[in-house]
């Protein structure tokens, strides 16, 4: 497959395209913003396409051009204020659904946030990036889109351990970005996961034990 990562820049992103370059399965190409971004994604094995969540569809339909897969795993960032959240996690999330389908491209990977789906476990502090998520998840699930919305607990930075428990109803829990990506990867083509919703904590199961059980 002719995977498109967005949010290639990222920490989950950069994982993501390292990972799968080095599995060599799929062709990997990293969507960016700027073009200084362009060689360390490229060192780590990854074609380039400039694209701006913040553009149009059309543009970002036309960043999509040959691609059999989307993953979604951008994000405003912690500096932004509720406004960007909004434009980035939220609009152009909901942008690329639509450019997605516009290329009809239908396997689409969207990383969500732990309790996303459940208003009651929002933190105050940042609901609206709660808000974000919640709805571009809603906006996924509406779709024709051959979906699967990831909902990783709290992020780390730590070295992954390829060991996570998956489900549809977690206990609260943290897990390395790096074992984030590993789902991802693995999740491109494994059935169980597709128009699945679940969340992600580090556990005690191999990534493709986990996921051949939902």
């Amino acid at each position: 497959m002719n995977v498109l990562v967005i949010g290639a820049n990222g920490q989950i992103g950069k994982h993501l395209v390292e990972q799968l370059a080095q599995e060599g399965k799929h062709q990997v190409t990293a969507m960016i913003r700027k073009p200084e971004q362009a060689d360390a994604l490229k060192e780590l094995g990854a074609r380039v396409v400039m694209g701006d969540l913040e553009g149009t569809v059309d543009e970002l339909a036309e960043a999509m051009k040959d691609q059999n897969a989307i993953v979604f795993t951008a994000g405003s960032g912690g500096s932004t204020g509720p406004d960007k959240t909004l434009l980035i996690d939220l609009d152009g999330a909901v942008k690329t659904m639509e450019a997605a389908e516009k290329q009809g491209i239908s396997r689409y990977i969207l990383v969500s946030a732990y309790g996303a789906d459940q208003r009651s476990k929002w933190p105050e502090e940042i609901k609206p990036y709660y808000v974000a998520k919640h709805f571009a998840d809603r906006a996924l699930f509406a779709s024709d889109l051959n979906y699967t919305i990831i909902r990783p607990g709290g992020l780390k930075n730590e070295p992954g351990t390829g060991r996570v428990a998956v489900g549809t109803d977690l206990k609260p829990g943290s897990i390395a970005r790096e074992d984030v990506a590993r789902v991802i990867a693995a999740s491109l083509q494994e059935e169980k996961t597709y128009r699945m919703a679940f969340d992600l904590i580090a556990g005690d199961h191999a990534v493709s034990d986990a996921l051949g059980k939902l």
